[in-house]
């Protein structure tokens, strides 16, 4: 009879490899964050500028991520590099980031999207705007599609990497196409309603530099940020992926200029429909969505929904596909129970920590349903809110408190070149792939995520979800040197 191992095997092209730096970025944020990004900047200049901007920020920290990665290619990612830079404590501090807030709080945000994306579509179909399921029926297909991405994942490793390769490249199609929608209308509707034009970009740069708000202007590089946000989920992986100090690199910067050229070209083509000061306007609209509206009518409504709902799907697969390796991880080195680090020898895969991270996903979002409509309930129905908002969505104020922990450790991460070059010089390590331009290109990262989270305690809108991102960490020190730390010691 075959035994569990402890070794996860290496069955993952470039082109997968690729696809999970791609497909698990591509989320809601290209479809949405362009409002947040208009309310802050008011100049369409601008607003590209920060998607270009934090785009060649990224691309910076994949130079830098490609080399640590070469040096690891082990499972585990950031908790890896982390332990190995400056010690198991960081290392753990990442994991416990990750698996409690951040991984399962995205899954379960992204996948309750696909959820309200289903329902408005099938409203769409019935020709109303009243509700076509009931609330805690939603909640339950969204914890029934967690369950089934699971099972993809834990069948076994090429599976669910092919199932995130087809969701990759559909979601890639989908903004292709947003991207050459105002072009075709120009060039086949007679009369559109809303005719693409370069005068919607107006204006371009601010009439003075001096009157800039360039706080708000650095809260536009968050909302970017998140955006982005996912790029080094090659890490996790880096196991089980062939020829590791060849495609890792490969997968990382090509899947990051596919990023910065889909995610510009996609708000040009918003900006040349919806001027910058609608675009400030649409609340809880996604921009996406108005846009194809003013360009196909109602029939864009569901065009644009179909988009969402496979890109979040495929973010949402490739969060669940590489974030039990966290886990695998931390099991075989001692900091998490070991029955994660078992390895199925039928699938090639960590079933018991894909189960683990797929429970506490479906725990987080019955909990923040509850939570959500309990909020709802309490301010009453929307004539007797007389127009209030809802309090800030759970998950958004969740993945808000974890964002400025994950965001410090990941630059420590970038940082770890200056500390892993001095420790083993290129002259007597030599490695297939070196991060050109260095110590340039990381320095310029670390400089400017170091300014980014600096805004974050000096604008008070963000400054809570700082704190309390920090005081997570604390915790999970605390928490590290009263159980682990004592127990390694033994």
């Amino acid at each position: 009879m075959n035994q569990p191992t402890t070794t996860l095997p290496r069955v993952l092209g470039p082109w997968i490899a690729s696809a999970v730096v791609v497909g698990t970025v591509i989320g809601s944020g290209v479809f949405k964050k362009g409002q947040k990004v208009a309310e802050a900047v008011p100049e369409s200049g601008l607003a590209i500028g920060a998607w270009v901007l934090v785009g060649v920020l990224t691309l910076f920290g994949a130079l830098v991520l490609a080399e640590v990665a070469v040096r690891y290619p082990r499972a585990g990612g950031n908790y890896q590099f982390l332990k190995e830079a400056y010690g198991p404590l960081f290392g753990f501090l990442w994991g416990w980031v990750e698996f409690w807030i951040i991984r399962p709080a995205s899954i379960a945000a992204l996948i309750t999207l696909f959820t309200a994306g289903a329902h408005d579509l099938l409203r769409q179909a019935a020709g109303t705007t009243a509700e076509v399921a009931g609330y805690w029926q939603r909640q339950g297909f969204t914890c029934g599609v967690i369950v089934v991405l699971a099972v993809v994942s834990a069948a076994g490793t090429r599976l669910g990497g092919r199932v995130q390769l087809a969701l990759t490249v559909v979601k890639v199609g989908s903004l292709v196409g947003i991207m050459a929608l105002p072009f075709a209308v120009l060039a086949f509707a007679d009369a559109p309603v809303h005719r693409p034009a370069l005068t919607h970009f107006a204006p371009v740069w601010p009439a003075d530099w001096m009157a800039v708000d360039w706080g708000k202007f650095g809260g536009a590089l968050v909302a970017v940020l998140w955006a982005y946000d996912g790029w080094r989920n090659i890490g996790p992986i880096a196991e089980e992926v062939e020829r590791p100090q060849r495609n890792i690199p490969w997968a990382l910067l090509g899947g990051v200029l596919i990023l910065i050229a889909l995610y510009v070209g996609a708000n040009l083509a918003y900006g040349s429909v919806i001027p910058q000061a609608e675009m400030a306007g649409l609340g809880e609209t996604p921009v996406a969505t108005e846009f194809c509206r003013r360009l196909l009518g109602p029939a864009g409504l569901s065009a644009a929904s179909a988009a969402i709902m496979v890109s979040v799907l495929g973010s949402a697969n490739g969060n669940v596909f590489v974030g039990p390796r966290l886990l695998f991880a931390m099991a075989r080195d001692g900091l998490a129970p070991a029955r994660l680090a078992r390895v199925s020898p039928r699938t090639g895969t960590p079933l018991m920590a894909i189960a683990v991270l797929a429970v506490w996903s479906i725990v987080l979002v019955l909990g923040f349903a509850a939570l959500t409509k309990a909020q709802f309930d309490g301010l009453g129905s929307g004539e007797a809110m007389g127009g209030a908002k809802l309090p800030k969505d759970p998950f958004d104020a969740l993945t808000d408190f974890a964002v400025f922990g994950a965001a410090g450790l990941e630059t420590m991460v970038i940082a770890s070149i200056f500390i892993l070059r001095r420790r083993e010089p290129p002259a007597t390590h030599p490695l297939p792939y070196r991060c050109p331009g260095y110590p340039v290109v990381p320095a310029v990262y670390v400089l400017a995520m170091g300014a980014i989270l600096a805004n974050m305690f000096a604008q008070p809108a963000q400054r809570t979800e700082a704190l309390i991102g920090l005081g997570l960490i604390m915790a999970g020190a605390a928490w590290y040197h009263a159980v682990y730390r004592r127990h390694r010691s033994r």
